[in-house]
């Protein structure tokens, strides 16, 4: 491992990020199936989500039975940490390797922990996925760019916090969803919406309906999917006009193709003040789906949270 100072907003133009952030993405998915097959169904898939950690992303607390383990992708020392309360455990190490490899060596290490759980080889929302058990193509995988990758995610989870502590509503945790490996934060105006058409590759349409079953406003960062590292607004239902609502900054713009906003990780890393420039974006996109769609939001806002004591307090 080599090692690197903690620099706020990485310059993720410098890393060739895709092969190690896709390879990443895959392994997650095991991780997020063994929680997923252990941890009573919450609202929203709300149960199956990872976190990140001081040291990477983690599954946090996961309870298989009477024991209890965690599963953390530990990016400072490159390995998957699977860690009982017991005191027992195991590493898998990151490197390159076939998605085959990597899940099997999991499971057997989840096996010789007596952690065994069945889970469903098949990737969820990827298009033309293989199975994990069939996906044999060496994954490359460089620790520099998994940290550098890592740390933007951290600035990134921390400005959203600065956005989540505007909203009293029902609203996420700041969560990393495993499907499409996003870091992800979602508002909710109270009201039910629409079924959801469904659709997503290997996702069951009934688990895209409940996710999609009460509107949203949802905003986060992702590897970007050939786009570059992005971060992304978008509205279920989407309300009339969203696409052309006048957003902050001015790099933001509406994907057709995606139906969301988009703005690139370079033009905030770039800003002369990215704190400010990613808040912009998360609060402008929020107002233009809460407005056009009629949101309570005096009932649903109040200003941003303050540290170490509450709104009203001293």
């Amino acid at each position: 491992m080599t090692s690197q100072p903690d620099h706020a907003w990485p310059d993720l133009t410098r890393v060739d990020l895709l092969p190690t952030t896709d390879a990443l993405h895959l392994w997650s998915q095991v991780v997020g199936k063994v929680r997923l097959m252990l941890t009573p169904w919450i609202n929203h898939s709300w149960h199956a989500t990872l976190y990140l950690s001081a040291r990477g992303f983690t599954s946090g607390l996961v309870h298989c039975r009477t024991r209890a383990f965690e599963m953390e992708f530990d990016l400072l020392e490159d390995v998957l940490r699977i860690d009982i309360t017991d005191g027992q455990s195991r590493r898998v190490q990151l490197k390159p390797q076939s998605v085959a490899a990597f899940y099997g060596e999991t499971m057997h290490m989840l096996a010789e922990l007596e952690l065994a759980v069945d889970i469903d080889p098949m990737p969820c929302e990827i298009p033309g996925a293989i199975a994990f058990t069939d996906d044999y193509a060496l994954r490359p995988y460089d620790g520099d760019t998994a940290r550098a990758y890592w740390r933007a995610m951290l600035q990134a989870h921390r400005v959203m916090q600065l956005f989540r502590s505007r909203f009293i509503g029902k609203c996420s945790p700041i969560h990393l969803f495993w499907g499409s490996f996003d870091l992800a934060v979602t508002r909710f105006s109270g009201r039910d919406a629409p079924p959801h058409p469904g659709g997503m590759p290997h996702v069951p349409n009934a688990v895209a309906r409940e996710a999609y079953s009460r509107e949203v406003s949802s905003s986060g960062f992702w590897p970007g999917g050939g786009r570059g590292p992005s971060f992304y607004s978008y509205a279920y239902p989407m309300p009339p006009n969203f696409n052309v609502a006048k957003v902050e900054p001015a790099a933001a713009r509406f994907d057709v193709q995606l139906g969301e906003f988009i703005l690139s990780y370079e033009a905030v890393q770039a800003s002369a003040d990215p704190d400010d420039a990613l808040l912009r974006f998360l609060q402008t996109t929020y107002e233009a789906a809460a407005d056009l769609a009629h949101w309570e939001r005096a009932r649903l806002e109040r200003p941003q949270g303050f540290f170490g004591r509450p709104p009203d307090g001293t």
